[in-house]
Parts: C-alpha cells; sequence; structure tokens
C-alpha cells in the first residue's frame, strides 16, 4: 500500500530535508510545497494521507494552514504533524485546536520523524480499511433491503392475483386500478414515495374476497341481502389477513382492504366512516376501483362507457367518493385514457 505524504514548509532546505526523512519509510511518496496556498489548493483535489507542515510561515501559520486543511471533507480526519521550535504551551494548544495530530520538534531528528510517520501512516490504514469496511457493510445491507423489499413486492403481487382469479374478474383489473390510484395521488400532490407505496398496496385491496364463497363471488344478478353481507365481510377479511405486519407496505395495504368500500358521506361499510375518517389511500382507491369496474366486463352488469363512468364520479362527487379525489381523476382524464385498453395479465408478475 503506498501513502500520499504533504511536506509545507516556506524554506525548501527544510521541505527537502523533511523529505529525505520521510522517504525512509516503505510506500510513501511525498508532494513538497513552500507555498501553503498552493499546498492547499492542491489537497482539494488530491488524497493526502499524511500533511506534515512548519509552524512559522509568512503567509499563514501551521495553525492556520491545518485548520482550512481541515474544512475540506476529504481531509477531516488526515493525520497532521505540525513541525515547530516553539515551547510554549500556547502554541500547541492552538494547533491542537485548529486540527494538529501530532508534534516534531526542532532540530529535528530522522529516526523521531521515521517513527512518528510509521505510526501515524498506520494509524491511516486502520483508518481507511476501517472506512472500506463500513462502505462494504453499507452495500451488502443496501442489497440485502432491496432483495428483500422486491420479493415483498412480487409476493404482493401474486396474493393480489390470486384474490383476482377467485373471482370473475381478472388480473389487467388490479393492475389497471393500482396505476389509476398512482394517477390519483400524483394529481393529488403526494410525495413520489407515497405514489409509489399507493401503487404497490392498491392491488391487495381484494385479498379479503378468498374468504368469500365463490357461488356468491361469481354469482350473476344482483345478491340477496344475506348474501351482500357475506361479500362485504371481505373487507374485514383482508384487514385480518394483512394487519400486524411490520412492513408499512403491507400495513398500508391492509388500511385500503378494510376501508376502501367506505363512503365520504359515512354511508359505506364495514364502519361506516365518515369524510376524512377514511384513509386517504383508502379514498383514492375507492375512486379508481369503481371507474375501472364500471369500466370492465363482470357478470352482474354491462360494460360502461368512460364517459358515463366519469360521469357517475361526478354524481357520487361528495357522496360515495371524496370531492378532492374525483377532482383530482377528473383532472388527469387524458392520462386516464390510454388505460382503458387492456393490460397484459403477465404485467404483474415481471
Amino acid at each position: 500500500m503506498s501513502f500520499q505524504v504533504l511536506i509545507v514548509d516556506d524554506v525548501r532546505v527544510n521541505v527537502h530535508m523533511l523529505a529525505r526523512m520521510v522517504s525512509v519509510v516503505p510506500g510513501v511518496q511525498t508532494q513538497q510545497f513552500t507555498d501553503p496556498d498552493q499546498a492547499l489548493e492542491w489537497s482539494l483535489g488530491c488524497d493526502v494521507d499524511l500533511a506534515i507542515v512548519d509552524y512559522h510561515m509568512p503567509s499563514m501559520s501551521g495553525a492556520e494552514f491545518v485548520s482550512a486543511f481541515r474544512h475540506t471533507v476529504r481531509n477531516r480526519d488526515t493525520p497532521v504533524i505540525v513541525v515547530t521550535a516553539e515551547r510554549a504551551l500556547e502554541v500547541r494548544h492552538e494547533c491542537l485546536r485548529a486540527g494538529a495530530t501530532d508534534f516534531l520538534c526542532k532540530p529535528i531528528d530522522g529516526i523521531e520523524v521515521a517513527a512518528r510517520v510509521t505510526n501515524l501512516l498506520t494509524l491511516r490504514r486502520a483508518q481507511l480499511d476501517l472506512k472500506d469496511r463500513a462502505a462494504w457493510l453499507s452495500r451488502e445491507v443496501e442489497k440485502a433491503t432491496a432483495e428483500l423489499v422486491s420479493r415483498e413486492e412480487e409476493l404482493i403481487r401474486r396474493l393480489a392475483l390470486a384474490a383476482e382469479c377467485h373471482d370473475s374478474t381478472t388480473g389487467q383489473h388490479i393492475e389497471r386500478m393500482a396505476q389509476y390510484s398512482f394517477i390519483v395521488a400524483q394529481a393529488l400532490g403526494m410525495s413520489e414515495t407515497s405514489c409509489e407505496q399507493l401503487l404497490k398496496a392498491a392491488p391487495m385491496h381484494d385479498i379479503g374476497k378468498v374468504g368469500v364463497p365463490d357461488a356468491i363471488l361469481n354469482k350473476p344478478g344482483r345478491l340477496t341481502p344475506e348474501e351482500m353481507e357475506q361479500m362485504r365481510l371481505h373487507t374485514v377479511y383482508g384487514y385480518e389477513i394483512l394487519s400486524g405486519s411490520s412492513s408499512k407496505l403491507i400495513q398500508l395495504a391492509a388500511d385500503i382492504a378494510l376501508s376502501h368500500h367506505e363512503r365520504f358521506d359515512g354511508g359505506g361499510y364495514p364502519n361506516r366512516l365518515r369524510g376524512e375518517e377514511i384513509p386517504l389511500a383508502a379514498r383514492i382507491v375507492s375512486v379508481a376501483d369503481v371507474f375501472d369496474a364500471l369500466t370492465s366486463v363482470r357478470s352482474y352488469k354491462p360494460v360502461w362507457s368512460a364517459d358515463e363512468a366519469l360521469y357517475y364520479l361526478m354524481q357520487e362527487r361528495g357522496g360515495q367518493f371524496d370531492p378532492m379525489c374525483v377532482d383530482a381523476f377528473l383532472s388527469r382524464r387524458q392520462t386516464v385514457g390510454p388505460l382503458l385498453e387492456s393490460v397484459p395479465e403477465t404485467a404483474l408478475l415481471q
């Protein structure tokens, strides 16, 4: 391993003498300056493993040099030796406050110089090894975290697809309604992270349908009051499946599963929440889910046109739906149009 040692002294002969003394240490290369300003400028763009600076210089003192040297991020931890003939404690205290690591007293001794340089470069090597190790660990943690997040998201997509396969809808529905939810969230000015989280959590809104009998899920025509009560339980089933997770994404999905059939006017289910009592994510998904259901093939109804579905959203503004979410959806109607075309189900597994 090679080391770069910076030597600064306004007297050229002193610089050469220090360079010869330091050169006996294996792996050392020196950069020599008689102008401290030039030395500081050079250090801004180069890695320095050790700096040796004279205290008495005409343009700036050694303490001033050390202070300026320390203000650059790359030199914040670099060892610095101050060379001085001063014995006064005030001088040493000044240099220590500026960030000096060690001192050499004039007249300097070659053996002492080599020993101090060797010791500080050993410290520097350990410092760099620790920094490299920390960086490696950070990269490994990031990689492991990304893999966990990816697996979590894949599991959510596959569970959502399994829920949709249980009834007469298709995987295209959860892909489209998730995209609609994302569009509404963006129009509402939610953060990029929140929009992405909603996009990933929204497909889980109907996971509770796995607990509803097939005969009810796929029944053509209207459900009886008793059958409707069983159908409405899918919100509770979904919440029970998803709740209790330490994952923020699954916690969000649990809130959506429980509350996406609540109405803004308080007439929804299962808890008859009203207005902003309903989680915002659930209010957004409610608009997206109903719009896609209306414009899609279902066993119990004909397909509505986009204009008919949009008109329904406007009619239910403040009733079934949060007016803010309806307005956000309508403001992006040009973006919504292309999504009405079928999304391949295989997209869910990519």
